[in-house]
């Protein structure tokens, strides 16, 4: 640009111009790039967006200097979809092992010294390709990985991009996004992940002549980020970024140039692929000619789907440098009604935990009965499009609940079978009810309330040692039902309860230490203990620090009795002294006024 290369003559002249020399060759700048448009007002004020808070250092996943602390071990990943995602076993497999031995390398190759340069030319980076129908789980999948491994995560639409140069976003801005995501760290940005949907619609036409720029220009812009080049932060079509850049030319004297490289990126694609089934039949057809074998029309899309290779791809538009790129391929199942069932009922699911919150923010709890979640999702596979009919579904349904008892006294509402069938119907027989208790309503939605809580229980059983593992602490069955109360309380998913579960117990051990050091004694809480302080937390909606105050309050002048007299320095406090302070009290004084007292 004419600006720039002034700026470098003046460099040279060692001489840094004057904020008037600045604005006027700022102004002829803009002046023939947007006419008279822009006015250049002095002083200069330069638009701040509002930083991202920095997430705390030691979070897991990331270590301080920005740069990922990767530990997991794919199944460990495995298992952990496993609980938010239904069916796609294959794909769940393939992604969290590829992802896995991706950050695994980066910081295996991290480890190495300086001296001792990593062999890095040739390189095949686990870059892939997601093939399946919409609504399947592709991007809750990738969004999931992406939160788990404490990565930044941006989402791009193929159709959005072109190439640099035409009209349309440049296929780096996605890579730019990722400083924005990492709160500028450029450093975590470089092992973020960028996820790319309807990259299908970005393969060539076969019947358009000549340069095909929203397509196979979009394939060519995107081979060098896939592999490893430096994107600039500062673009010259951004008149933002050459503002700054000026204004930081005119502080120091320097040129500033900010880049984030692509080598350790991972990119991930997905498209539906409609019509690339036929492309497969076509070839496994052409195979079979020579092994006599038969492809039947009967065969399920999906199936066939699995069979796809590159020059199937390639075939279907892409160019094979792209493809080249793009060495993990993985296909998604097809959802049947029975797998929505399972969304459904599965406690993870953000559709049901969505409108319990939109509900809860008027007081009223939602509870739904198997019977409905059964009906609700044979109206979504009618839809044909996954679990994203489920979604239209749910609210088509709960739509005139949710507009009409907030203006009632109602604070319960079932979803039952004939609620779904009839909302409308069911909406007038609750407001002739007048919001007063049916018997036979309300045992239905504590039985409603049971059969969730029986499957947020198994969950956590099935996941227990996975936590022990991860926390250091015990998992028993009055502890699983604990957790399991507070996730369908805080209507969170399980894994988020147990975090915050794990960090309520870690409240009460720190605020044990301070409470009784006064006393000279030493006291120790029981897992019981523990449990019964969270539990009166989670119910009463109390603070912990509170809590263990007023406990210590109750407890202190007993303690001191029986320490003078018999000269106990240790004592257990248990489940009971929690919820009983008094008798508690009573029980140890009894215990040890019978013993013959401390002579001094």
């Amino acid at each position: 640009m004419e600006f720039e290369d002034s700026f470098e003559e003046e460099g040279q002249d060692q001489r840094i111009p004057s904020q008037k020399e600045l604005e006027k060759e700022l102004s002829d700048y803009l002046s023939k790039k947007y006419g008279d448009r822009i006015k250049i007002v002095s002083p200069l004020l330069f638009p701040q967006s509002e930083p991202k808070k920095k997430e705390e250092d030691g979070k897991a996943g990331v270590k301080g200097d920005g740069v990922p602390a990767f530990d997991m071990k794919p199944e460990e990943l495995e298992s952990y979809l496993d609980g938010y995602v239904v069916k796609q076993d294959q794909a769940k497999g393939v992604l969290a092992t590829k992802i896995c031995t991706h950050f695994n390398r980066i910081k295996s190759l991290g480890k190495r010294s300086k001296k001792e340069k990593p062999f890095s030319v040739g390189m095949i980076k686990n870059n892939i390709l997601m093939i399946g129908p919409t609504g399947v789980g592709k991007t809750y999948l990738i969004k999931l990985i992406a939160q788990k491994l404490g990565v930044p995560f941006v989402k791009g639409d193929a159709t959005k991009f072109s190439e640099t140069g035409y009209v349309g976003g440049d296929v780096e801005d996605l890579v730019r996004d990722l400083i924005y995501e990492a709160s500028d760290d450029i450093k975590l940005a470089e092992n973020g992940i960028v996820y790319i949907d309807a990259i299908d619609k970005i393969a060539s036409s076969q019947n358009i002549i000549g340069h095909d720029v929203s397509r196979t220009g979009v394939q060519r812009a995107l081979l060098k980020p896939m592999e490893e080049t430096d994107v600039d932060l500062k673009v010259p079509h951004d008149p933002i970024s050459q503002i700054q850049a000026i204004e930081h030319y005119r502080r120091t004297g320097k040129r500033e140039k900010q880049v984030v490289n692509t080598k350790n990126i991972l990119f991930i694609m997905s498209g539906a692929f409609e019509g690339l089934t036929d492309i497969i039949k076509k070839r496994l057809k052409r195979q079979g000619i020579g092994f006599e074998a038969d492809i039947h029309s009967s065969e399920v899309n999906m199936d066939i789907l699995k069979e796809v290779r590159p020059q199937d791809l390639i075939e279907f538009g892409f160019e094979s440098e792209f493809i080249g790129r793009l060495p993990v391929i993985v296909v998604f199942d097809e959802l049947t009604k029975d797998d929505l069932v399972a969304i459904l009922k599965n406690p993870n699911n953000p559709i049901i935990l969505s409108k319990k919150r939109d509900f809860t923010a008027y007081d009223i709890s939602l509870q739904f009965e198997d019977g409905a979640l059964e009906k609700s999702s044979e109206m979504a596979s009618q839809e044909k499009t996954g679990a994203r009919g489920l979604v239209s579904a749910v609210e088509r349904t709960l739509m005139p609940f949710e507009k009409h008892l907030p203006s009632t006294t109602i604070k319960k509402l079932l979803v039952t079978p004939e609620l779904v069938d009839s909302p409308e119907q069911d909406l007038k027989r609750i407001d002739s009810d007048g919001g007063k208790n049916d018997p036979k309503m309300e045992e239905r939605f504590e039985r409603a309330a049971a059969n969730e809580k029986q499957r947020v229980k198994a969950i956590i059983g099935k996941k227990a040692k996975e936590f022990e593992a991860q926390s250091g602490l015990k998992l028993y069955e009055d502890r699983i039902d604990l957790i399991a109360e507070y996730s369908l309380k805080s209507i969170s998913d399980i894994d988020s309860a147990f975090v915050d579960f794990k960090e309520m117990c870690n409240q009460v051990r720190a605020q044990n230490k301070g409470l009784f050091s006064q006393l000279g004694v030493s006291v120790h809480l029981a897992d019981s203990a523990i449990d019964e302080i969270v539990r009166i937390a989670i119910v009463q909606d109390r603070d912990i620090s509170e809590i263990c105050l007023n406990l210590a309050d109750e407890l202190e002048y007993g303690l001191k009795l029986v320490r003078d007299r018999v000269g106990c320095e240790a004592f257990t406090i248990t489940r009971e002294a929690v919820s009983d302070p008094e008798k508690y009290i009573d029980s140890l004084i009894k215990k040890y006024y019978s013993q013959d007292p401390v002579v001094s």
